[in-house]
Order: C-alpha cells, then sequence, then structure tokens
C-alpha cells in the first residue's frame, strides 16, 4: 500500500499504470509488484499507548478458531510453500506499521491474541528505512533493532511466523543503503540462525523509477549475507512499481539462491481483476508469489474498504494457497488501521476497525489445514 509518511511527511504515491502480462516457465523464482504504500503520520500519544486492559471486561464469546499450529520449516517448490513433507503452507497474518511510530503493538500479548481470535499465523515487523525516525536517517538504530527483536521474540513465544521487513519507501534505490542492509541482516540471521519462525523481506516496495537491475543487484548482495548465516531461511524480495510488476522479475529470476518467494502488494479499493489475474497467471505458471502488504481501502491506506473487492482477492489467494499480510497494526486515523481505541494488548470487537472486523471474520470462516 502506499504509505503515508511518519509524522510531518506527505504521502509520496502516484498511481501506476499496469500492463501486467505473465509468460513464465513452471519451477522459475518470480517477482512481485508493490504499490504504493502509505506509513502513518500521526506518532501516537502516551494516551493512546496505554492498554485499555484495566477495568475491561473479558472478551464477549467467540468462535475459536482451530489454530494450533507448530511452526515447521517451510520450502519454496515451484510457486508453492510446502513444509517437509510437501504440504502445502499458507501464511495469513498481520503487519505492523512502522514500528519506530507504533512499538506499542510489538507485544506477545497481542500476537497471542490475534492468533487465538483471528487464527493468524505470522506477523510482519515492519521498519521504515529511510523516513523520519528510520533505520538509515535519524532513527536510533540500536533501539530500532532491539524492537525488532522483541517482536521476532515476541512471535516465537507465540509460535509464529514473522517477518523481518526492511521497509524501505521513499529512499528509492535499494543500493543507497546496501551496506546498512547487510549488517542488519547478518546481525538478525545470525541470532535467529535455525528458527524456522524467521522470514527475511529484504526489500519493501520498490519505486520512483527503481529498476529490476537494481532491485537484482541489491538482493544478490543482501541474500548470500543471510545464506552464510541460514542456508534454510526463507527470503521475500521485491520488484519495482510497489511490488506489482510481476513481469520484470519473472524475465530476470534470482538463481542458485533457493527458498525465495516474490512479494506482491495490492489495496482491494483500488486495485481489481487486471492485478489479481496476473497474480494468479504468474502462480499458475510455477512463479512463486507472496502477498507481504494489503489492504481494503485506497493504497493510500484511507478511504472506505471494498469488501466485495477484498473477498475476490482473498478468494483467489486461498484457492491458490498464497500467502498473505494485512496492513496494519495502529489506530492512526486511516482506514487501513485496524484498531480504533488504544488497546494493544487484548483487543475486543469494540476496538476493531470495519477492515480488521472483516478480515477477522473472514480467517475464522476460511479456515484449512494448509493455513493452521
Amino acid at each position: 500500500m502506499r504509505h503515508a509518511g511518519q509524522p510531518g511527511l506527505v504521502a509520496r504515491v502516484a498511481r501506476i499504470a499496469m500492463a501486467l502480462a505473465i509468460g513464465m516457465a513452471v519451477g522459475m523464482t518470480g517477482a512481485c509488484g508493490s504499490q504504493p504504500a502509505t506509513t502513518a503520520t500521526n506518532q501516537p500519544t502516551a494516551s493512546e499507548e496505554k492498554s485499555a486492559n484495566n477495568g475491561k471486561q473479558s472478551a464477549e464469546p467467540s468462535e475459536q478458531p482451530t489454530n494450533s499450529t507448530t511452526v515447521v520449516p517451510l520450502y519454496v517448490k515451484g510457486a508453492k510453500l510446502l513444509d517437509e513433507q510437501n504440504h502445502p503452507r499458507q501464511l495469513r497474518g498481520v503487519s505492523t506499521h512502522g514500528i519506530a511510530w507504533f512499538p506499542q503493538y510489538v507485544n506477545a500479548e497481542l500476537f497471542g491474541n490475534l492468533k487465538r481470535e483471528w487464527g493468524i499465523n505470522t506477523v510482519r515487523l515492519a521498519m521504515y528505512t529511510g523516513e523520519e525516525g528510520g533505520y538509515t536517517t535519524d532513527g536510533n538504530k540500536e533501539e530500532l533493532r532491539k524492537l525488532v527483536h522483541q517482536g521476532v521474540d515476541a512471535a516465537i513465544k507465540q509460535d509464529l511466523y514473522v517477518i523481518v521487513d526492511w521497509h524501505t519507501l521513499s529512499d528509492n534505490n535499494p543500493l543507497i543503503s546496501v551496506d546498512e542492509a547487510k549488517r542488519f541482516f547478518d546481525e538478525m540471521s545470525h541470532d535467529y540462525a535455525g528458527k524456522p519462525n524467521v522470514i527475511y523481506e529484504i526489500r519493501n516496495e520498490p519505486n520512483g523509477g527503481t529498476t529490476r537491475a537494481q532491485v537484482k543487484q541489491y538482493a544478490e548482495q543482501i541474500i548470500p549475507v543471510i545464506r552464510a548465516n541460514d542456508k534454510n531461511a526463507l527470503i521475500l524480495v521485491g520488484t519495482p512499481n510497489w511490488c506489482q510488476n510481476i513481469e520484470a522479475a519473472g524475465a530476470d529470476p534470482i538463481t542458485g539462491a533457493g527458498n525465495l518467494m516474490y512479494t506482491m502488494h495490492f489495496y482491494a479499493a483500488e486495485y481489481h481483476e487486471e492485478l489479481r489475474n496476473a497474480m494468479v497467471s504468474a502462480v499458475e505458471s510455477g512463479f512463486p508469489v507472496f502477498v507481504s502488504e494489503f489492504g481494503l481501502t485506497q493504497a493510500s491506506g484511507d478511504g472506505a474498504i471494498d469488501t466485495a473487492s477484498a473477498q475476490a482477492w482473498l478468494n483467489a489467494m486461498d484457492e491458490h494457497d498464497i500467502s498473505y499480510v494485512i496492513w496494519n497494526l495502529s489506530n492512526k486515523n486511516e482506514g487501513s488501521a485496524l484498531f480504533v481505541t488504544g488497546e494493544t494488548r487484548n483487543p475486543q470487537t469494540s476496538d476493531l476497525t470495519a477492515e480488521a472486523k472483516w478480515y477477522r471474520d473472514y480467517l475464522k470462516q476460511h479456515a484449512t489445514e494448509a493455513n493452521r
């Protein structure tokens, strides 16, 4: 999605005209195209950071999804994500907003609530890099790394998969910060080597004229750093145009790295059949697609939700075992935020936005063996 900038920044996105044609050989690794993402512009206040647990009544009775998933190693074969028994596995989860701005949502209690009440099996930790408070600008690197560790540890505690997201946006060319990224992913992959929970998303939404060649050159420097510490970790690679240009990655895939998938992003109120058909065509051609970010709103992250379009998207992804993660864990005043109150640990229905209620209900009604 097109994230609006962090506090004080203006949303930087323009609609991208898509012309996607898929013609890929079975077994090739592919790339995703990403839409413009909107980042949270309002930093949480002290009152927003407080948990609303005090005095809150216990959760109302709700259907409990079957989600006794034990995290297992995952492997990419063709377009499919498989477990060690070659059974399809589908990850379905939630993404934080920028953890520098909404750190209060990075905790084991919340992750456990969302697993228990919604049926998620994955959390994505979005760490902005080039924005205000970002890792490569004026952010506190040590504190941001601690927060990522906190989030990974919380997800592992709750038996969830967790995506460590190097969330680039305004820093268009990934090669600008490649050395910082190498050091970051070296530390993370070293500290969590052999942990099947941990997935590395090495580049969010290339945009602003970033070419496939630049993204590939960046990826081919970062992937060996991770592989030196963890030979089997699942790695997610983005492509230009806000993770929507699947064709570009399919025409020039990364080879020899193993266990790669390519990210695609969409926002249901703005992107419909054309992009969805491109996704389906790619997967049916053997191209591994992972939707690491989507929403029900416009790509700006705001506006009314489009549940009919979202239903079509999620039905298609479920039919093809495509993993997906919704944006975003925050109470920012926008349609894609999942919360309307300051509750950060044990949210009830009254704490949820329309997008959150729809997604929770969808997950509970569409639980299968592949995504439990």
